[in-house]
């Protein structure tokens, strides 16, 4: 069994909710983006997720986009990107425990050959992919490719996916269902759309995959108001922003407090 499966299955017996936090592969190096995800490990953390930088992202915010451009600035290539999870993966707080799930542009897989993509993320110790520039109808050739290797191909739904849609691609994600709380790109915000529970409970009704919230989440009291409607939060800039600053300190107290609110 896939290990993204494997925890959402423990999760649910125990009655918790997954933290999942989203670090930039090589920001500000290499060292400190294991280091970064280490201490979240060990701050609860129950998947892991890394952005692999690209020159452009599709639906990234300011936040992220600077982490990439420093990133490619400093010369990093798709096989540091790689060797990053490996890096991670391999951390004894998270190896056989903790899904590194990468966050890739479909422009480095196509580059690389998806093939081959997929045989070094999986050698890599990745559990799954998310992929937000590849629409449903092209993930049908990549997902069957990603389930030989075991490997998740995790799909998104944001507020203006048409219903139709929606329910196609909740049909053929796997590991999660990536629930954009938001229109419009990646980054904090003071409040959450009131919309976004209804339509949270209009996608529990089409799936029973696990549903995850990311865009916008980024303090334990929206995570606490989210609970009861989902399975998990993804919480990226916040992180990102506080790395960047060397508030390490910082990203284990909100780390402990989103865990806490999730419990």
């Amino acid at each position: 069994m896939n290990l993204i499966d494997a925890t959402f299955q423990r999760l649910k017996v125990e009655g918790r909710k997954a933290f999942m936090p989203f670090l930039v592969a090589g920001d500000p190096d290499v060292e400190a983006t294991v280091a970064a995800a280490e201490l979240l490990a060990a701050a609860g953390a129950t998947l892991i997720e890394v952005g692999f930088p690209y020159s452009d992202p599709i639906a990234d915010g300011p936040v992220i986009q600077a982490a990439y451009t420093r990133a490619l600035g400093r010369g990093l290539k798709l096989d540091d990107m790689l060797g990053c999870v490996a890096r991670i993966a391999a951390l004894p707080d998270v190896a056989g425990r903790v899904p590194v799930v990468a966050m890739v542009a479909y422009s480095l897989i196509h580059r690389r050959g998806p093939g081959r993509f997929l045989d070094q993320a999986k050698a890599a110790g990745a559990s799954g992919l998310i992929v937000p520039d590849l629409p449903l109808e092209e993930a049908r050739s990549l997902g069957p490719l990603a389930a030989e290797r075991g490997l998740c191909l995790v799909q998104l739904v944001t507020p203006t996916t048409p219903e139709e849609r929606a329910r196609r691609i909740a049909a053929e994600s796997t590991g999660f269902l990536y629930c954009v709380s938001v229109a419009g790109i990646t980054g904090a915000r003071d409040d959450l759309p009131p919309e976004l529970l209804q339509r949270l409970a209009w996608l529990r009704e089409q799936t029973d995959r696990p549903l995850c919230v990311g865009f916008g989440v980024s303090r334990p009291a929206q995570a606490q108001a989210l609970r009861d409607h989902i399975d998990g939060v993804i919480v990226g800039s916040a992180i990102v922003r506080l790395l960047e600053a060397g508030k390490v300190d910082e990203v284990r107290e909100l780390a402990e407090g989103l865990v806490a609110a999730l419990a």
